[in-house]
């Protein structure tokens, strides 16, 4: 019996190994750089709003868009390494929209009961697209 175990942790080792070393070096190459880009725009509108006067009432949901665009970010990176949307790339693009949509919503004060049926809309897309594209 500990033989087997042995034989399966050394199979396990050796597959591991493989997809270490035979991953490209694109891999692990995410777009750290989307968070940075977001902070420099929020810095940027806060020094708009004190030059200008402009004032965000929920300034705070500009770090909403930080996952949004990361997501985003994850969608095209998958959509490069595949050539086409698979679901995974999908999906990204789908949270992205459903965040991107919550930050507006905050942003310019929209009334929820406008909002809350692009939800639905962004869903039967999704679906769609997940529907044509399997």
């Amino acid at each position: 019996m500990f033989d087997d175990i042995d034989s399966l942790k050394e199979e396990e080792k050796k597959q591991d190994d493989y997809i270490h070393t035979s991953q490209s070096p694109h891999r692990h190459a995410h777009p750290n750089w989307l968070p940075g880009v977001v902070l420099i725009a929020v810095g940027v509108i806060f020094l708009f709003a004190n030059l200008t006067g402009f004032y965000l009432q929920n300034w705070w949901a500009l770090f909403i868009l930080i996952p949004a665009i990361s997501n985003f970010g994850k969608a095209w990176e998958k959509y490069q390494r595949n050539g086409r949307f698979t679901h995974s790339a999908r999906r990204s693009l789908t949270g992205g929209a459903i965040l991107t949509l919550i930050a507006s919503a905050f942003l310019f004060d929209l009334d929820w009961g406008l909002v809350w049926p692009f939800f639905l809309i962004i869903g039967g897309v999704a679906a769609l697209f997940n529907g044509w594209f399997e």
